[in-house]
């Protein structure tokens, strides 16, 4: 006779964690199992399996040859390219080469997309992303992380990829991956925004915890106060508010992607204005703003150029940047206040 072994509650539950994984949850808030379905879960495992590999390296990075520093080269944006930037393009890359998955890839460390001959017959997907976000904390061993975003292939333009100049509501699907004292990746495909947590003893991202919620405000602001004299003045009326209000915190931890996985769990805004002289800012939309203004709509936040609303704006070129202010919806709408001269709002937030 067979004897079946009884687990407690606790036991139940950790073990149905365990087999939630990564591409099987997709699977299940998706909701079917047709041939889209599976092409977006395999996609996000691919995905998956890039941030692991890139989490692997980092945390060798002090003890592996030429890992750290830059590389003397100058990447499409201007910026020195450093070795990890590199490195995690070329694993994004390769994790999605004879996948089927995709047709080209998209990224900030590329002038123009990488195409894919062999998957753009039956890939019907565009990968966007930024390898490395806050790459400068890498060699001091801070958190860093990756952003992507998924949109549908459309058309088979393989100059400047004009399909992509787009508004962010094109998006299919889009995440981050934060390598810090865990390495952590939070995605949506529009169905709510779920975490994971990447267990190195399977080797398998496990949720972690489901449906986030953004808190309606918190007491963290984050920006970097060093450009305090390049913005425009409204801006400045804003900060100085925040100043003489109790309860606020300045974080700024020089990582995108760290910054609002803080405020996605504990509620705040992040702001990365523009300045007098750039008043586009230094974010890029396309792998930055529009994937976390995304998440970040799907978790009950806002994300706002100061204008307008991020996900409407449509980008003018591949590498377009924005102005971005995102984070707990009434914290967003009080900067705003400032920004569109209406400080009645004030009151309304308290």
């Amino acid at each position: 006779m067979t004897e079946h072994i009884q687990l407690n509650a606790a036991q139940e539950t950790a073990l149905s964690r365990d087999f939630t994984t990564l591409s099987r949850h997709v699977l299940s808030h998706l909701g079917s199992y047709s041939p889209d379905a599976y092409d977006l879960s395999a996609l996000m495992g691919r995905i998956g399996l890039a941030g692991k590999m890139i989490s692997r390296h980092l945390s060798r990075a002090g003890l592996v040859e030429d890992a750290l520093g830059v590389t003397g080269e100058v990447n499409v944006q201007g910026e020195a390219v450093k070795k990890m930037d590199q490195y995690a393009n070329r694993v994004f890359i390769r994790a999605f080469e004879q996948s089927g998955l995709v047709c080209r890839l998209a990224s900030e460390e590329m002038e123009k997309p990488y195409y894919i001959p062999e998957n753009c017959p039956i890939g019907r997907y565009t990968l966007l992303f930024d390898p490395i976000d806050g790459s400068s904390n890498i060699d001091s061993n801070l958190a860093v992380g990756s952003i992507f975003s998924v949109r549908q292939q459309e058309g088979f333009d393989e100059g400047d990829a004009k399909d992509l100049l787009q508004n962010g509501h094109k998006q299919i699907a889009a995440g981050y991956i934060l390598y810090g004292s865990s390495t952590m990746l939070a995605y949506s495909v529009g169905k709510g925004v779920h975490a994971f947590t990447l267990d190195p003893s399977l080797g398998e991202f496990i949720l972690s915890q489901e449906n986030l919620r953004i808190p309606a405000h918190g007491s963290t602001y984050s920006i970097n106060e060093g450009n305090f004299c390049q913005w425009e003045e409204s801006m400045r009326d804003y900060i100085r508010y925040i100043h003489r209000q109790p309860g606020y915190s300045g974080r700024y931890s020089g990582a995108l992607v760290a910054d609002i996985h803080r405020i996605l769990f504990q509620g705040g805004v992040f702001l990365y204005p523009g300045t007098i002289d750039r008043p586009d800012g230094k974010l890029r939309l396309l792998y930055e703003s529009a994937p976390l203004a995304y998440l970040v709509t799907q978790a009950g936040g806002r994300a706002i150029t100061g204008k307008e609303d991020i996900l409407d704006v449509v980008p003018q070129k591949l590498h377009a940047r924005t102005p971005l202010i995102i984070g707990s919806p009434d914290d967003v709408t009080l900067v705003e206040s400032f920004l569109t001269g209406q400080k009645d709002a004030i009151a309304a937030v308290g």
